[in-house]
């Protein structure tokens, strides 16, 4: 197999040049055979590759003993779900998110959502399947077509709770998985009134790029907000694993702040639990959690590090700055349609607009990622803590340099980590003031660029 198909969370390429049937085959057995597995369940995204990779995926691991709880075309959310599943054993999601069609790729975890990464299970599936000493089965698997998505619909619904209030809202699912989280909706049809935007299953991502995190994406969503009166835009990504919003002035939300907003309400269902934040994330959404009651915990980027610090913590939800929302209810992992019912939950609740919401979170100056080609970064990594030595220092990931304001809180802070995948450090950082952030941006990016 090609061995850049394996990334730090998933596995993922171009069909047929990197990802092609033998290789999904391959992993398909490897995988049964890494997990031990009786049965797996299966659900895959609309691309043109998905069926042809998703009956050799099944027949790998059919060869290797174990059956397929085949979940036909699924949000990686669902497939999460259905990883919960009594004699479940693992999961896979046949998706590449928001890659462009001709990519294709697979999300794998153990039982109950636990994910698979690089460093807790790929690398070894990787050597089993490229070892290719399968031997023959006496016993094959079966594939059973499974539906959970009534059951699935059922549960995620029934966090609704919207009493008398009524709103309108634009759903863009892209033309790609968010279209199948609309039944949620119309479980509370009587209170919401949905406007589609790229809600066509028979044209499969024929639009634009499924990543509401490319804020260009979100343009269209903007205008139709705004036209149609609506009181927010919501806009899935490519298998509905993450979520961005639109305001009902079209603005865009930072993903953070949602974090913040809707802590209130989980910590209503779960009081004084444990939340975690990005730790890119905007000093207000630490406060808020501590105002409603919650454990504010900062957390690792990547949702692998975020699900099983999760785990650790008995954390109740989690929040990244990437528009990936995690629940308890969902094995501690991405729920993105639960993301916007406790945002609804939350408007209903103090009667406020999405705008008051966002306004209540803007008390501090955040300059946004800023990424930069490096050609050393452990140097600059180590110009930056002699810099900033006199500051309070974090190797969660990356470094975090945080100076406290001797008035309570903190005055400014920033992150420097590297990609995984490129030669880029990513710097966030945000203060008290716009001139001070403008003043520490331009100084560390002195240092950074040189």
């Amino acid at each position: 197999m090609n061995t850049k198909i394996f990334k730090s969370y998933d596995i993922r390429g171009i069909y047929p040049e990197e990802l092609d049937e033998k290789a999904a085959y391959t992993i398909g057995r490897a995988t049964a055979i890494y997990l031990k597995a009786k049965n797996i369940a299966v659900g895959r995204d609309t691309r043109p590759s998905s069926d042809a990779l998703f009956m050799a995926l099944c027949k790998g691991i059919t060869d290797a003993s174990s059956n397929v709880l085949d979940l036909g075309h699924a949000t990686t959310p669902l497939v999460y779900y259905a990883s919960h599943e009594s004699g479940i054993d693992g999961s896979i999601s046949l998706t590449a998110s928001h890659n462009p069609p001709n990519w294709n790729g697979f999300k794998i975890t153990k039982s109950d959502a636990v994910p698979i990464g690089i460093n807790s299970g790929l690398r070894d599936i990787e050597a089993i399947g490229n070892k290719g000493e399968f031997k023959a089965s006496l016993i094959h698997g079966n594939v059973i077509p499974t539906d959970l998505i009534n059951r699935y619909t059922e549960k995620i619904a029934s966090f609704w709770d919207l009493r008398d209030k009524k709103y309108k809202v634009v759903v863009d699912a892209a033309n790609a998985m968010g279209i199948l989280e609309l039944p949620i909706y119309k479980k509370v049809e009587a209170n919401v009134t949905v406007s589609t935007l790229y809600c066509d299953p028979t044209h499969p991502f024929a639009c634009h790029e499924a990543n509401p995190l490319n804020t260009e994406t979100l343009e269209e969503l903007r205008k139709k907000v705004v036209e149609e009166g609506a009181d927010l835009g919501i806009a899935y990504d490519g298998d509905a694993d993450r979520v961005g919003f639109v305001d009902e002035t079209g603005a865009i939300i930072p993903m953070d702040f949602i974090t913040g907003i809707i802590c209130a309400p989980v910590l209503v269902k779960y009081p004084q639990a444990a939340i975690l934040y990005d730790l890119r994330s905007s000093m207000s959404v630490k406060e808020e959690i501590e105002k409603n009651g919650g454990r504010a915990l900062e957390c690792m980027i990547g949702h692998s590090n975020i699900k099983k610090q999760m785990r650790e913590e008995n954390a109740a939800f989690a929040g990244e700055l990437s528009g990936h929302y995690y629940f308890r209810e969902n094995s501690y992992a991405e729920a993105s349609t639960l993301a916007v019912i406790f945002l609804m939950n939350r408007m209903r609740e103090t009667g406020k607009k999405l705008s008051e919401l966002v306004t209540e979170m803007r008390r501090y100056f955040h300059s946004g990622e800023i990424n930069n080609k490096v050609t050393d970064a452990p140097g600059i990594m180590a110009k930056l803590k002699e810099k900033y030595k006199d500051g309070i220092l974090s190797e969660m990931d990356g470094i975090k340099i945080s100076y406290p304001d001797p008035s309570g809180g903190t005055l400014w802070w920033f992150n420097v980590r590297s990609s995984n995948t490129e030669p880029l450090l990513r710097l966030n950082l945000e203060a008290k003031t716009k001139e001070m952030m403008e003043a520490k941006k331009a100084e560390l990016l002195q240092i950074i660029t040189g």
